[in-house]
């Protein structure tokens, strides 16, 4: 088994693990209000992290979001660098599951078109990191409009190339696992936003708890491409290396197409007088 397997599942690991840590700090320092409250109101006397006592007043701005999380210190430290690691893990991820589709079956439109979408949403990803919603909050917003429709295309493209490549019943079995997680992500991605839309306290509490979900199954997605990356070797490494036009070029065939069983490819042929 290739060591590659680790980094497919260090991913959510890293990734999940790292953003509910961005959750705690910031519950700690009562910058978010706790993901089990219903209650919120038009305004509040006091900020919250000013507020003492086991019942808070919340308001619209300390909605969980996982970016609200992550907007003030020393919180959005983490969250920045939690962000960018994942963009890089992603990017490498994507690279290496293009060179193993390559090698082991051929290039296609849906695997060039799955990297694409894979390094977009990278790079919406890093956006989303280091630019607070506080303070910089269109290209926050730009980076997020980028990296959730992507991360959603990415799991459909994947998903859909699982099931052209698959030829054994346990690959099935990942290709039915994989579209049992992308409908779960779409419903999520699309009841977080249609509830984000609205002005209803309790449906932007719903919005945050959908943008969760939406999240970690985006990274568990990510996770199972542990069972392909066990065949990651050198020879993956090498088509990556000279790119996928040399390995999609159909190969000459020794000894065929002439009568007589000629092999031009071990004799020259018989000079003219």
């Amino acid at each position: 088994m290739s060591l590659w397997v680790i980094l497919p599942v260090s991913l959510p690991v890293f990734t999940i693990t790292g953003i509910w840590v961005v959750y705690a700090m910031a519950l700690y320092n009562k910058h978010v209000c706790p993901v089990d409250n219903w209650v919120y109101n038009q305004s509040c006397e006091e900020k919250l992290s000013l507020q003492r006592g086991p019942v808070l007043c919340c308001t619209l701005d300390n909605v969980p979001l996982i970016s609200k999380c992550g907007t003030l210190p020393p919180e959005s430290c983490f969250f920045s660098l939690i962000c960018s690691t994942g963009s890089f893990m992603v990017m490498v991820i994507g690279l290496l599951r293009y060179g193993l589709v390559v090698e082991k079956h051929q290039n296609c439109v849906l695997n060039t078109a799955a990297l694409s979408t894979g390094w977009i949403c990278a790079a919406g990803l890093i956006m989303v990191g280091n630019f607070q919603v506080d303070y910089a909050k269109i290209l926050h917003y730009v980076g997020a409009g980028v990296a959730f429709p992507t991360s959603m295309l990415f799991v459909c493209l994947q998903s859909a190339l699982t099931y052209r490549l698959a030829k054994t019943q346990a690959e099935y079995g990942v290709g039915h696992l994989r579209l049992a997680m992308t409908l779960m992500a779409f419903i999520s991605l699309v009841l977080s936003g249609v509830f984000f839309a609205q002005e209803s306290f309790i449906l932007q509490h719903a919005s945050s708890i959908f943008e969760w979900v939406f999240c970690i199954i985006i990274m568990l997605f990510y996770g199972t491409f542990a069972f392909e990356f066990a065949g990651v070797s050198c020879d993956t490494l090498m088509v990556l290396a000279r790119g996928a036009g040399e390995t999609t070029r159909p190969l000459p065939r020794v000894g065929s197409g002439r009568k007589g069983g000629g092999n031009w490819g071990s004799r020259p042929p018989p000079a003219h007088t």
